[in-house]
């Protein structure tokens, strides 16, 4: 079985409504070329900056969440709508929510690890600051394949992406935005990583680069193949790009070289409590 994802790295400027009505005009795009899915960044309706997070934010239903599953059902694909600030009484998440072809919501992740670096001559930044972190594993169905879903520094623990296969994740989709230090050195290697691992297609979906903004993402959006092999990546500017997963080949590499058979659950194993 197959079936086409859209990868859509757009530019978030401080404009919130104009961010939205992009994502929405993305939607439409992504869909006339065919897509069944549609994944947009983390925060892609707000400037990745911890000072923005609350003064963006909204409460699941607001108004950035009924705009996407508007486009969703309008468009008939499957949105996963990046992240966005969510606001739930004193807390903020970063939440990214699933909607299906009839613009249902059917999925919701709170980024479960926060990021908190300090790299000497390179990025400083704490989530923590102002976010609270999710507490479960999110994995959805569609008519294809289970997808999990976790955004960003969450691939960074392979433990979540394995947990994510354990449950029949056959795709894993990442909406992120690493940044000038981590991108080069890490984003590749990490979803090849994790795809070559979990033997899934792993997706990075990452806001296009704007050195004018407070925060510079690496863009480079990305699709691995479950034999770890990159199928397809962006660049660092604004756009999309449309590619075809082969839920076949995943079989085909899990019956090849069988490492989910080959865990040792005798000696260890995870749990989600």
């Amino acid at each position: 079985m197959k079936f086409k994802v859209a990868l859509i790295q757009s530019k978030v400027s401080m404009d919130k409504q104009k961010n939205i009505e992009n994502a929405v005009d993305f939607i439409k795009l992504v869909s006339n070329e065919g897509a069944d899915l549609a994944v947009f960044p983390e925060m892609f309706n707000c400037p990745y900056d911890t000072s923005y997070f609350r003064e963006y934010g909204e409460e699941e239903g607001g108004y950035c969440f009924e705009k996407m599953r508007e486009a969703a059902r309008e468009a008939g694909i499957y949105v996963v709508a990046g992240s966005m600030p969510e606001l739930d009484g004193d807390h903020v998440y970063n939440t990214s929510y699933v909607f299906d072809r009839k613009g249902e919501k059917i999925a919701k992740h709170r980024k479960m690890h926060l990021f908190d670096i300090d790299v000497k001559g390179g990025q400083y930044f704490k989530e923590s600051d102002v976010l609270s972190p999710g507490n479960k594993v999110t994995v959805f169905n569609t008519e294809f394949c289970k997808i999990g879903l976790a955004i960003c520094y969450d691939i960074r623990f392979p433990e979540l992406s394995r947990l994510m296969v354990l449950e029949g994740a056959e795709v894993l989709v990442y909406p992120a935005a690493f940044n000038m230090t981590t991108g080069p050195a890490h984003w590749e290697l990490t979803f090849r990583g994790r795809a070559l691992d979990n033997q899934v297609y792993t997706i990075g979906v990452a806001p296009a680069r704007d050195m004018e903004s407070s925060y510079h993402s690496f863009g480079n959006s990305i699709i691995v193949s479950p034999w770890g092999k990159v199928v397809n990546k962006m660049d660092e500017k604004e756009g999309y790009l449309v590619e075809e997963i082969d839920l076949d080949y995943v079989k085909k590499v899990r019956n090849e070289l069988p490492l989910i058979k080959h865990l040792r659950k005798d000696i260890y194993e995870l749990s989600k409590l």
